[in-house]
Parts: C-alpha cells; structure tokens; sequence
C-alpha cells in the first residue's frame, strides 16, 4: 500500500510538472502596425511609410462637404517616420514629414489655373488606433496647425489662400486596400480674398501605404 501511494503520489507531481508545458502555446498580440499582412511583423520605429493616392482617386479642396467645386490634384504623396508602435490594441504615432501635390486643377470661376497647393508647418503627428473607422488623428506640432495653402492664378493676378485646422484633422485605414483616407475635414481661411472658400474642405484617400524601409516595400496593415 506504501509503494502504491509513493507511485501515485510522484505520477501527480509529474503531470504538475508538465501540465503548464502540454498546454496550447498562447500567440503574442501583434504590433498596432505590421508589414505583410494582418498579425505580422512588426513595423519598427523609424521606418518610413509611403504612398500616392489610390488609383482612380484625386486629393480634393472644395467649398464644401461632398462639393465638386474647388481644386482637384490628380498627384499626391505623403511620407512618414514610425514614431511608436506598441502591441495591439493601442495607438501608434508617426511622424508626417512631407506631403506633396501635383497636377492641379480648378473649377472657380474667374480662375485660370492652380500654380501650387502646399501642406504647410510640416512636420505633423499622426496617430493611428487599433480597429477602423475613424482611427486616424493628424494634428499639428510646434511648427504650427495643419494647414494647405492653395494659390491661384486668377483674371486678376495671383492670389494666396491659406488655411489652417489648429484642431487637426481625422480619417480612416483600411485594410481591404491598405488604404488611409480623409474625408471632407475642414479647414478655416486665415489669409486671403473673397475668392477664397471661407472654409476648405480636404478629401484624400491614399494607398497603399508600404514600409519603404524593407526589401519589397510590403504594404501597411493595422491590427
């Protein structure tokens, strides 16, 4: 009976040895941000995300929400540095170091042509969240506010419209099309004659975003 109860008694102490180790493996949470696909690596800090607009799309300034009238820019790209990118669910940051337009046109009357759109007091931060919808915040920095400023050649003469949104300006990823997209944030008029839209409102949807750091710029996904 001794010998009986010694054996069970080391048979239990071995299963509570080994229990813990036969256990399913628990996978690590993935990063806010990863290359490749959903759940993969991580994006490290300091890598640098690109893109140009989506295909078919154009980077818009209108007169009002879902308006036709304004500016529309057929080229635009962005490039930002990874500030953060803590395990998910939590928010990155990055750091939006340019933004360019291009190929510009207008459709306001009384304008000839649209000489440059600029993003001004670069650089902005960029905060992106775990999950979709409006999971992007783009504010500014010691720099100043987001801001654009759009100038004109009109019948008469050049003229300067500058607006700022000192309170930033939000949007949404996707990763159906590894996508970031802006939708009619407004922006105020700070600078500039009644040809000027008293308040601008910017629409953009650019992608994909790739990881231009790494071999094969993989595209951008957010977890």
């Amino acid at each position: 009976m001794r010998i009986r109860r010694t054996l069970a008694a080391a048979s239990l102490a071995a299963f509570a040895l080994t229990g813990a180790a036969v256990a399913p493996a628990q996978a690590d949470s993935p990063a806010v941000l990863t290359q490749g696909s959903a759940g993969g690596a991580a994006i490290a800090v300091g890598d640098t995300l690109v893109a140009n607009l989506a295909p078919g799309t154009a980077a818009t300034f209108t007169n009002g929400a879902g308006s036709t009238t304004g500016v529309s820019c057929a080229n635009s790209s962005f490039s930002a540095t990874v500030t953060s990118n803590p395990t998910a669910p939590d928010s990155a940051t990055e750091q939006l170091n340019s933004q360019s337009f291009g190929s510009c046109t207008s459709n306001v009357f009384g304008v000839r042509s649209v000489k440059s759109v600029t993003a001004t007091s670069l650089p902005y931060t960029n905060t992106v969240t775990s999950g979709s919808g409006s999971n992007v915040s783009l504010n500014g920095t010691g720099a100043g506010p987001v801001g654009i400023t759009v100038v004109l050649n009109t019948l008469l003469g050049t003229v300067n419209c500058v607006y700022q949104s000192p309170s930033g300006i939000t949007g949404s990823t996707s990763n159906t099309d590894n996508s970031i997209s802006f939708v009619s944030q407004p922006a105020n008029l700070v600078s500039g004659p009644g040809l000027c839209f008293s308040t601008g409102y910017f629409s953009a949807t650019y992608g994909p975003v790739t990881d231009s750091s790494v071999a094969g710029s993989p595209v951008l996904w957010v977890n």
